[in-house]
């Protein structure tokens, strides 16, 4: 099942639009699926690209074709922050997933927003995911930014997310664009969003840390 959604620009704001009835038909209809939930920014979204270029999609690929029952839903929204991501992460865990991918906090070390706030967003957000499912397997993926910003930031931005996730007892993937980071055949123009064959990479990347998980 993919979540369908649209992005307008309102007013100098960005409104996410999600077909809420039609979702929740779907999750009512595939119950006997479990749900992997892709959490993030553009990196999940696939910016520049279809749906079906974007990471996730290739992640539904590969279980479609090792016959696992599982429903991929991209969660993905380009721009967004980890402040973003806590404020509608309570929609998306209607659909109570099974496995969690929070990929939030790149946009926020982009933007030199303060690290402690960082911090406490990630950790909120994955206290609502074992809220929602006790059981629920949970990844937190790891970002690296340019050191544009300071040594001193670019050091701790990239050692928070193990921070978190062995604060909270959470899988991490170390680095989510590991191998395609920095690298400019694999990026989009802007040097920062993956392009077709970088989220190739990407998938391969993320099904190495997932699949030992997989019934």
């Amino acid at each position: 099942m993919k979540i369908n959604t649209q992005l307008f620009k309102a007013g100098g704001s960005i409104v996410l639009v999600i077909s809420l009835l039609s979702a929740l038909y779907s999750f009512s209809i595939q119950d006997e699926k479990k749900r992997i939930v892709f959490f993030g920014d553009s990196i999940t979204a696939g910016y520049g690209l279809s749906t079906e270029q974007a990471f996730p999609a290739l992640i539904q690929s590969k279980l479609d074709s090792s016959k696992m029952d599982y429903q991929v839903i991209n969660a993905g929204l380009s721009g967004e922050t980890s402040a973003g991501g806590l404020n509608r992460i309570d929609w998306i865990l209607k659909a109570k997933p099974d496995i969690f991918v929070l990929e939030l906090g790149g946009n926020d070390g982009l933007r030199g927003l303060s690290l402690d706030e960082t911090e406490k967003n990630l950790t909120i957000m994955i206290q609502k995911v074992r809220t929602r499912n006790p059981d629920v397997i949970l990844f937190l993926s790891g970002m690296q930014i340019p050191p544009n910003l300071g040594q001193e930031y670019t050091e701790r931005f990239r050692t928070l997310f193990a921070k978190v996730a062995k604060a909270n007892n959470t899988e991490l993937i170390p680095f989510l664009l590991d191998k395609v980071g920095g690298e400019p055949e694999l990026n989009l123009p802007d040097g920062i969003h993956p392009n077709v064959e970088g989220h190739h990479i990407v998938a391969e990347t993320v099904w190495k840390n997932l699949k030992k998980y997989l019934d």
